[in-house]
């Protein structure tokens, strides 16, 4: 099945509501229709409603089916107020915590952070920044993760061949041990979208071809994910070609279950990462979808400024399949406290 209508299958139905904070923009207007009518998820849209109501207008969208909220008029400001002066134990003060709702962003991120959503897409017309601040100072990384990273999916073909790159979005240089959880969490995001992860730590050396404190990076880092997570499929140090190709990861890594078999590739700095995503989108006619914010306790999802409506579309998608899954565990320790009790 194609992965996308895999995705919707798993979501459809299930009342997941995604906050969209940028409801000016068109691109995001015609993509949260078309999952409304298609009964996906349920659209909640975050700015002026009259200005919401005109674009629906200018853009021959029925203005149905959808939640919306006023930052500048809504009953529940002063309770966001009261949680994020909580959340933020005592950096923001009840005034500066209003100013700060009057943003779209933080105003959605406090929907998602008090259950009124599920999931969170923004960046159509905001910087990874204005998207990422928000997130990481009122829903916060899950316990063991020391920070958010961006991965992308990469899908080609009609046979759906399809990896994870990361972090192409995020972390500008991350150390040992960002880099092992970056893996870790990147595994798990391979796994929602029926991708065995193969775990490959990428660097210019491979098993020891290379000197120097950048490879030094990547073996610890490797180590260190291995310890943490010994289940996984996690190798490296690997140059990409030892990771993806069979005959070169045999030649330069005899006995590895990751070499020239990988289906997650870990970059060591964001410039790599970002410009590696990008050749593969550009030469090797891959469609790149994310980035996807990882390690997150709930999900949130940056587009690209560049994005179009079906991206916008996709993203979603993923963004609600994450929440459905973010549920289920959810639930699970939720039956596995109960049952210590």
């Amino acid at each position: 099945m194609d992965l996308f209508e895999s995705l919707k299958s798993k979501i459809s139905g299930k009342g997941i509501k995604i906050v969209f904070p940028e409801a000016t923009d068109p691109r995001v207007l015609g993509a949260v229709n078309r999952l409304r009518a298609e009964g996906h998820i349920i659209p909640v849209l975050v700015g002026n409603k009259e200005q919401i109501a005109a674009n629906f207008q200018d853009t021959g969208i029925v203005s149905e089916g959808y939640e919306s909220y006023d930052p500048k008029n809504c009953g529940r400001t002063e309770l966001f107020v009261e949680e994020l002066v909580k959340i933020r134990k005592g950096k923001v003060t009840p005034e500066q915590a209003r100013e700060l709702l009057l943003d779209e962003n933080y105003f959605g991120i406090m929907l998602v952070q008090m259950g009124i959503a599920d999931g969170f897409v923004s960046g159509a017309i905001h910087s990874t920044a204005d998207t990422v601040r928000p997130a990481l100072q009122i829903i916060k990384t899950k316990p063991g993760i020391s920070r958010t990273s961006g991965a992308f999916l990469l899908l080609r073909g009609r046979d759906q061949e399809r990896y994870i790159f990361s972090d192409c979005a995020i972390n500008i240089e991350p150390d040992a041990q960002a880099l092992a959880d970056i893996a870790i969490a990147s595994a798990e995001t391979a796994e929602l979208f029926d991708i065995d992860p193969k775990v490959a730590m990428l660097s210019f050396s491979t098993k020891g071809s290379g000197k120097s404190p950048d490879v030094d990076k990547v073996v610890e880092a490797t180590k260190l994910a291995q310890e943490a997570r010994p289940d996984l499929a996690l190798d490296g140090e690997f140059q990409f070609d030892a990771a993806y190709d069979s005959n070169v990861g045999a030649l330069k890594a005899p006995g590895s279950e990751v070499a020239g078999k990988a289906t997650v590739f870990v970059f060591p700095d964001l410039q790599s990462g970002n410009i590696g995503y990008k050749i593969a989108q550009r030469l090797g006619n891959f469609d790149a979808v994310g980035p996807i914010l990882q390690g997150l306790n709930k999900p949130v999802s940056d587009l690209s400024r560049g994005c179009n409506e079906e991206e916008v579309y996709k993203l979603a998608l993923i963004t609600a399949a994450q929440a459905i899954d973010n549920k289920l565990a959810e639930a699970a320790a939720a039956d596995e406290t109960a049952g210590n009790e």
